[in-house]
C-alpha cells in the first residue's frame, strides 16, 4: 500500500476550525490555544503546501480558492477520524448496566438471582440503584427500572413480571416455642407485623377478614415502611408477617421462614412487578440480555409453588 504523505495533523485541525468560523481567535477559542499558535500553525500548513489558504485582509480572513475546495473534505476527514477513534475505544457505560429497583424487591427477590445473571453475561457490570423513588429512565437516570405498580406506564415499554398474594410466614421458632398457632383465629396470641406502604391491597384486616379471624385485632404490632425490614423481624421470631408470597419464597424454600397456614389462605394483591425499560434502546445489548434473561427467571419463578410447612 502507498504510504500516505500528510502534513501535520495539528496544523491541519487550526486550518479547519479558522476556515470554519473565519477567524483565528473563534478558532483558538474552540482548541484552547492562542490566537497567535494558530496563526503559526497556519504558516506551518501554507508553508508545507507551498500554497496560500486565507486572503488576510484588515479585519477579516477569506479563504483562497484552494483554501474553499479544500475545508468541505477535511471536515469530512476529522469527522471520519473522530467517529474511528470512538469504535477503537471501549467505554466502560457500554457495559454498566444501572438497574433501579426497590429495596425490598432487590434484596427480597433480584440479588438472589443476580449471580446467574453473572455467569451469564461477565462481560455486563450491574449498577444497582435501591430506590423507591420515580427515576425518569427516558433522562439517562437508569438504564432499566423495576416498579411495582398497576402498569399503564406511558412513553416506556413495560413487561409484566408477576402480581403476588398476601400470605402470614414466620421463623419456624414461633410454631416451635410460641404458643398454638394452628388456625387464623390464633394469630390473637401472636404479634402481627405489618409492612405499612402495602396496608391499601395488603392489609392484615383484609387479609384476617377473608380467613373469617375476626376476633382478631387487625391493627395490634409494629409497622414497618420497608417490606424487607418485616421480613427480617420475622426471620429473628419476632412475629407474623404478612408478605407478599414471591417476596418470601427464597426464605420458604430454605426452612428460615415457614408459612403457618395452608396456601389457599391468601389474598390477591392487585399490584403487579413491571419491568420498564427505553423503547427506543429495547436493543441495546446489555438491556436486551438483561430483559430476556429477567422474564425467563420471572416465567420460569411463577411456575413453582410456594413452600408450605
Amino acid at each position: 500500500m502507498t504510504r500516505r504523505t500528510l502534513p501535520p495533523l495539528r496544523a491541519l485541525q487550526a486550518f479547519e476550525a479558522a476556515a470554519r468560523h473565519l477567524s483565528f481567535a473563534k478558532a483558538a477559542d474552540e482548541l484552547g490555544v492562542t490566537p497567535g499558535a494558530v496563526s503559526h500553525q497556519i504558516k506551518t500548513l501554507e508553508d508545507w503546501l507551498g500554497a496560500t489558504l486565507f486572503h488576510r485582509l484588515t479585519r477579516a480572513l477569506r479563504l483562497t480558492e484552494g483554501g474553499e475546495a479544500a475545508l468541505p473534505l477535511i471536515t469530512e476527514g476529522f469527522d471520519h477520524l473522530a467517529a474511528a477513534t470512538a469504535k477503537m475505544q471501549v467505554r466502560k457505560d457500554d457495559h454498566l448496566l444501572t438497574i433501579s429497583v426497590s429495596p425490598g424487591f432487590g434484596s427480597l427477590w433480584l440479588v438472589p438471582r443476580l449471580d446467574r445473571f453473572r455467569r451469564k453475561h461477565p462481560d455486563i457490570e450491574v449498577r444497582l440503584d435501591g430506590t423507591d423513588r420515580l427515576v425518569d429512565i427516558t433522562a439517562g437516570e437508569a438504564d432499566v427500572a423495576i416498579r411495582y405498580g398497576m402498569g399503564g406506564y406511558s412513553g416506556v415499554q413495560s413487561d409484566r413480571l408477576f402480581a403476588m398474594r398476601a400470605i402470614p410466614v414466620c421463623s419456624p421458632s414461633v410454631l416451635s416455642k410460641g404458643p398454638s398457632l394452628g388456625s387464623p383465629g390464633d394469630l390473637k396470641d401472636h404479634t402481627l407485623l405489618h409492612v405499612e406502604w402495602k396496608e391499601a391491597e395488603g392489609s392484615w384486616r383484609t387479609w384476617l377478614l377473608a380467613a373469617g379471624a375476626t376476633d382478631v385485632d387487625p391493627f395490634k404490632g409494629p409497622r414497618f415502611t420497608k417490606e424487607e425490614m418485616a421480613v427480617r423481624a420475622a426471620l429473628d421470631g419476632e412475629g407474623v408477617a404478612l408478605i407478599g408470597d414471591r417476596m418470601a419464597a427464597d426464605h420458604l424454600e430454605s426452612g428460615r421462614l415457614v408459612q403457618p397456614f395452608h396456601s389457599e389462605l391468601s389474598t390477591p394483591l392487585v399490584f403487579a412487578y413491571f419491568l420498564l425499560t427505553q423503547k427506543d434502546r429495547r436493543d441495546d445489548p446489555k438491556i436486551a440480555s438483561f430483559r430476556n434473561w429477567l422474564l425467563d427467571e420471572a416465567q420460569s419463578f411463577q411456575g413453582t409453588d410456594t413452600p408450605q410447612s
